[in-house]
């Protein structure tokens, strides 16, 4: 049996794309003898498709979807991943299910089981589970369909009761196929591909995983579909950030017990630098833009920022602008120059000084008697996003935001500000990282300036301002955040492990405080194992370490 795996990239909600995508796929396939062709969960609708599900009218077309390719489905087999409504009238009102797709029409549907609820997930919110397990019978070999965490339920400490694979290995299945939708973090990619060859080698019999790869907004989907054979060992893995198709033979993954040449893996610095340029590029297309504005300051988060962009959309669609107030060093404005040069996108310098010294004179009678503060400080970075967003208005472009989670993290920015922004590319990478992308984007020939690297990070909104006037310095706070925020350890935990206690406090304290500020932020392109946004979900008033 001639199996394809086929890798797309999906648009929640556009169902014409989407089905043509599948339905050329499909036909390549035919061209190629393929006896079944495998796409991933949800793929007619996207994923996750969310609060859209809420409405007959999305299932509905989702359906008609599945027909439509169903009957395309000639001298051939697919698997797809689609919503379906559970006819009975007890429990959720959806299925999420994987449709077999025979002789020109639907032939089997199978449910998934496992429906997870946490982090960026809230499956349980929208479907019932399945409570039936059955193979399907196919060219004289028995089939597993199982639907992404269907399978990650293996591990020493079990998040669920059921296991599906348990009830289905007692009807001797010949292979297993399994449809996700995996987002992608640094770590993903590893942790999965243990995932799935501990149930191959926990079950005997083969395996084809598929995968979606694309942008949706926030969440990120690297790919990295594979077939693994019955000894546990990867044949082959199909590209990652890349839409892929590749065709295996079954017979082989019992016959060979060969190992894969393997996909030479980058960096965990570079799955992130190509997971961003992917977000920016996806958030673009999806939405029908074409270039981004980039306010530059000469520092390291705005250079890694525009230098993402650039790759993301080309040097013809991306435009900075410097603006220099008088606090502004005369080196930051040369480095940003330097920068827009090596990179080659228009830029042009537009000095907030005029505006800042207006906002003075008006506020100058209900200000008496006060000093220069953080008021003043927040004034210049509203100004910077005014005018930003002029342009945008003006010529169509859109602002990306340059907030580093780090900044994001203790509420370091100016809401209306510097904050401003229609997607925050390097608001789930913390600023130690930001200097690792900036090495790897020089890896070969200096694009940021070194100077934007070496220098001390600043605002530059008061004279002889550094980050460190009002923070730890990043290589601790950075680990300190790591602790909190991904490992979800407390103070104690993390005062522990030998950080200065007060410091601990503060630093836990600033990040409670400023959830008002990050409710308000932009979508966060997400990389790490748990970002700002969707997959964090905090209270705002509340009490707790504040």
């Amino acid at each position: 049996m001639k199996i394809a795996l086929a890798q797309l990239n999906y648009h929640i909600g556009n169902f014409e794309s989407n089905t043509n995508k599948i339905i050329d796929c499909i036909q390549k396939a035919k061209l190629q003898n393929i006896d079944l062709v495998v796409f991933s969960e949800l793929a007619v609708c996207g994923y996750p498709p969310r609060d859209f599900l809420n409405f007959d009218n999305f299932i509905l077309k989702c359906i008609d979807s599945i027909n439509i390719i169903a009957s395309e489905c000639n001298d051939i087999a697919a698997i797809i991943g689609s919503p379906y409504f559970n006819p009975e009238l007890k429990g959720k009102r959806l299925y999420n299910s994987a449709f077999f797709l025979n002789n020109s029409k639907i032939t089997d549907i199978r449910h998934k089981t496992l429906l997870p609820n946490y982090d960026v997930f809230d499956e349980y919110r929208y479907f019932e589970p399945n409570r039936n397990f059955k193979t399907i019978e196919y060219q004289g070999k028995r089939i597993a369909i199982t639907i992404c965490e269907d399978l990650w339920n293996i591990s020493d400490d079990p998040l669920y009761i059921a296991n599906p694979m348990d009830e289905l290995i007692k009807q001797k299945p010949d292979f297993i196929i399994n449809i996700a939708a995996s987002p992608f973090n640094y770590k993903q990619a590893e942790v999965r591909k243990s995932i799935l060859t501990a149930n191959v080698k926990r079950y005997k019999i083969p395996l084809f995983y598929i995968n979606h790869i694309g942008a949706q907004t926030e969440l990120l989907f690297d790919g990295g579909s594979m077939a693994i054979n019955k000894e546990g060992d990867i044949v082959e893995e199909l590209k990652y950030f890349e839409e892929d198709f590749k065709i295996f033979e079954l017979e082989k993954l019992y016959i060979h017990s060969y190992k894969s040449q393997g996909i030479r893996h980058k960096s965990e610095i570079g799955m992130i630098h190509d997971a961003l340029v992917m977000g920016i590029k996806n958030y673009f297309f999806k939405l029908g833009f074409k270039s981004a504005v980039i306010g530059l300051s000469g520092g390291i988060d705005s250079a890694v920022t525009c230098a993402l962009a650039v790759k993301a959309l080309g040097k013809e669609n991306v435009k900075g602008v410097l603006l220099p107030s008088k606090f502004s060093s005369e080196h930051s404005i040369k480095d940003a120059e330097i920068l827009a040069n090596n990179l080659g996108i228009p830029y042009e310098i537009i000095s907030i000084e005029e505006a800042y010294n207006t906002f003075e004179k008006t506020l100058k009678s209900s200000f008496t008697g006060k000093s220069f503060d953080i008021t003043e400080e927040n004034i210049q970075a509203r100004v910077r996003a005014v005018i930003l967003m002029a342009l945008s208005n003006k010529f169509g472009y859109i602002l990306l935001n340059t907030s580093n989670k780090s900044e994001a993290a203790v509420g370091y920015g100016t809401l209306y500000g510097d904050m401003c922004g229609g997607i925050s590319v390097l608001g789930d990478v913390y600023k130690t990282q930001v200097y690792e992308l900036a090495n790897f984007i020089n890896s070969k020939e200096e694009i940021i300036p070194q100077n934007s690297i070496t220098k001390p990070p600043s605002a530059e909104l008061r004279p002889n301002q550094k980050d460190n006037d009002s923070l730890p310095e990043y290589e601790i706070l950075d680990k300190i955040l790591f602790q909190y925020i991904e490992m979800s350890l407390g103070p104690d935990e993390i005062i522990e492990m030998g950080f200065d206690e007060p410091t601990v406090y503060k630093v836990l304290k600033m990040v409670n405080a400023s959830e008002w500020k990050r409710y308000q932020t932009p979508p966060i392109l997400r990389v790490s194992p748990k970002a700002f946004g969707m997959g964090r979900r905090m209270p705002i008033a509340a009490k707790y370490l504040i």
